[in-house]
């Protein structure tokens, strides 16, 4: 799928959350590659595909689609396959530069989003545990046999 890179994430509690970016640079589809070399063309996408946002499902309405796998394409364009998680709808396309460039805009923002959800649930948790060790510590439910 080509080259990668980890962005790693220290919680409050500790423990770390890695989240795995793919690049779509790389090794070339077999489908666009046999296409370059026998000298056939690649089918245009519709006009209105450019306009539609690529992670609202076309089937559910959904705005959960994501990316499965991506490769570069002839033509400034890129050949995604997406997934939607809810109804399962697949897809396998030719996309523009530029809606591609929204879609990864978009998931980036929805990950920093779902970071700061799950480091606001750490704390959460990670505070909950301490007033539950606090109150048992006050209560002597805690002696040293515990430790």
């Amino acid at each position: 799928m080509g080259d990668y890179h980890i962005k790693r994430i220290i919680l409050p509690s500790g423990k770390a959350v890695e989240i795995v970016y793919f690049d779509a640079e790389g090794e070339q589809d077999e489908l666009a590659h046999r296409t370059l070399s026998e000298g056939l063309r690649l089918p245009e996408p519709a006009p209105a595909d450019e306009r539609r946002d690529l992670e609202n499902c076309p089937c559910c309405s959904s705005g959960l689609v994501y990316p499965v796998d991506w490769r570069e394409a002839p033509g400034g364009r890129w050949e995604l396959e997406l997934r939607c998680p809810n109804c399962e709808w697949r897809v396998r396309d030719l996309f523009g530069q530029d809606q591609v460039e929204r879609f990864d805009e978009t998931l980036n923002v929805a990950t920093d989003r779902v970071i700061d959800a799950l480091e606001t649930a750490a704390r959460e948790n990670m505070s909950a545990d301490i007033e539950r060790f606090v109150a048992a510590l006050d209560a002597d439910h805690i002696v040293p046999f515990d430790f």
